[in-house]
């Protein structure tokens, strides 16, 4: 069984610091959701609120609907894996799995059938009278699962669990956490700085950044229609060029760089855009195209600067007006024998697949 889980106008202070301020969100029972951000942006502080080992300033905690202002943790539907995952070294895999089903005063043959379930479910037959030191990271990883959910939660919190797995095994542990949390059919709550985690696994995402949410919303719309400059440049790489508005329509507009002019497509969340209005133009790598191969809405005149082979893709970087780099990224398959260091080229992009938003604050230094 799953639960529901709403923050309310919640914030933790520590003297005049804010390290999360007025959030509001509301996260679905059986949803797998993610809090995403940089490190010290409130996400982890947020995940110990709603567990209950950190108390808000202001605000509530509503799990399925029920205050938790007056519930410990131990009361609490939760359960908390940490970063460190905190196994018991000298005890086996079922006797970490068991462990919290012992605090409680659950007889011995009840445990072990309990731990026997949750080994086959996290596929860990044969594992059980093993020791910790004996297990591969992925295996670790699966034994903390198992042992969140031997107390049958209805919420369970990731506090960063893949972040000192190695890059192989963390992609293989993201597709596992998701059958996992498909199979048992509860609310997962996941905190990480790493977006390809939070757009692989997520149902939806929070983006945060200094202690409030920048946006909400499906992990396509987050990565597609970002709402402010700073999800634009954190939720994985963008180029940005600086411009003004010359044209305004409802739902696109035309900026004037000093490349040139360009055609986007509009964010009116934030407000309504005029003529002279100071603005960012996001155009993604992989949304940038050699001009030869297409018609596009936008042609930019760029000469290149270096180059990256990655394997399944060929990364480009090239020099953009006086002090400005942009990047574009071209599948291996496509024949680039022509392009070099020095080359002058033309790549180009629809308006479809660009956004301007007003200035602001950027994530990196683009």
């Amino acid at each position: 069984m799953s639960a529901s889980v709403e923050l309310k106008n919640a914030s933790v202070t520590f003297g005049n610091f804010y390290a999360a301020k007025n959030i509001n969100v509301k996260i679905n029972g059986g949803e797998f959701f993610s809090f995403l951000g940089p490190s010290g942006c409130g996400k982890t502080t947020l995940l110990r609120a709603i567990s209950g080992f950190q108390d808000l300033s202001e605000g509530e905690v509503l799990i399925d609907g029920v205050d938790m202002s007056r519930i410990g943790p131990n009361k609490r539907p939760t359960s908390l894996i940490f970063q460190n995952l905190a196994l018991f070294p000298l005890m086996s895999v079922a006797d970490n799995i068991s462990f919290s089903l012992e605090v409680r005063g659950v007889d011995k043959k009840k445990r072990r059938s309990r731990a026997n379930e949750l080994i086959e479910l996290m596929a860990l037959d044969g594992q059980g009278e093993k020791m910790v030191h004996q297990l591969s990271g992925g295996q670790k990883q699966r034994v903390a699962i198992a042992r969140a959910l031997a107390i049958e939660p209805k919420v369970l919190l990731l506090d960063e669990p893949l972040s000192a797995l190695d890059l192989k095994l963390r992609q293989r542990m993201r597709t596992e956490l998701r059958a996992i949390q498909k199979r048992v059919n509860i609310t997962f709550i996941y905190i990480t700085h790493d977006q390809s985690e939070a757009l692989t696994m997520s149902d939806r995402i929070a983006v945060m950044n200094e202690g409030e949410i920048e946006q909400i919303g499906l992990c396509a719309d987050v990565y597609n229609k970002p709402l402010t400059p700073f999800v634009a440049t954190f939720v994985g790489e963008n180029n940005s060029i600086d411009g003004k508005l010359t044209e305004v329509s409802s739902n696109e507009a035309t900026i004037s760089t000093e490349n040139g002019s360009f055609k986007s497509c509009l964010n009116n969340s934030d407000g309504k855009y005029s003529i002279g209005d100071e603005v960012f133009l996001f155009i993604r790598p992989e949304a940038l195209e050699l001009a030869k191969n297409g018609n596009f809405d936008n042609v930019i005149d760029i000469n290149i600067d270096t180059f990256e082979f990655e394997g399944n893709i060929k990364n480009y970087f090239a020099k953009l007006g006086s002090n400005k780099k942009i990047k574009f990224s071209i599948p291996n398959s496509v024949d680039t024998s022509d392009i070099h260091s020095g080359s002058n080229i033309q790549i180009g992009f629809n308006k479809l697949n660009s956004v301007i938003l007003k200035k602001g604050q950027l994530a990196v230094d683009t």
